[in-house]
């Protein structure tokens, strides 16, 4: 067992002000925010409920993802007509390269600033 486990092990709360786990080990009925959300749920208004920790040697520090009760998670709720033209909207920005004015048909990369035409107009040709 390496000495990160026993650090990383907090059922009481005592230490962190939560109840803590090691990474893996964490009691069932729990899921992390992006688990809630792959089911089509979300927290629904509670706090983080437990927390699983790991030791990250890079950082040399903690990794530490929070946990919410399956129970008392809310469905994800739906969109509504006006936020899916903002949406519209959005991808529509994302996708106009402010050179040409055109829709490139696809998010402009934020690496090149305009699309991939305008970035390399002499490969554009000879092709």
């Amino acid at each position: 067992m390496s000495p990160a486990f026993g650090k990383c092990y907090d059922p009481s709360g005592a230490r962190y002000g939560i109840p803590t786990y090691p990474w893996q080990l964490a009691p069932d009925g729990y899921a992390t925010r992006r688990q809630l959300r792959a089911r089509g749920l979300r927290p629904g208004g509670q706090s983080a409920q437990t927390q699983i920790m790991r030791a990250n040697r890079r950082a040399g520090g903690f990794q530490v993802a929070y946990l919410y009760r399956l129970d008392l998670a809310k469905p994800v709720r739906p969109m509504t007509p006006a936020m899916w033209r903002a949406h519209e909207a959005m991808m529509l920005a994302r996708r106009t390269c402010p050179a040409c004015r055109m829709d490139a048909g696809y998010c402009i990369p934020t690496s090149l600033g305009m699309c991939v035409s305008c970035a390399f107009p002499e490969e554009q040709r000879a092709a």
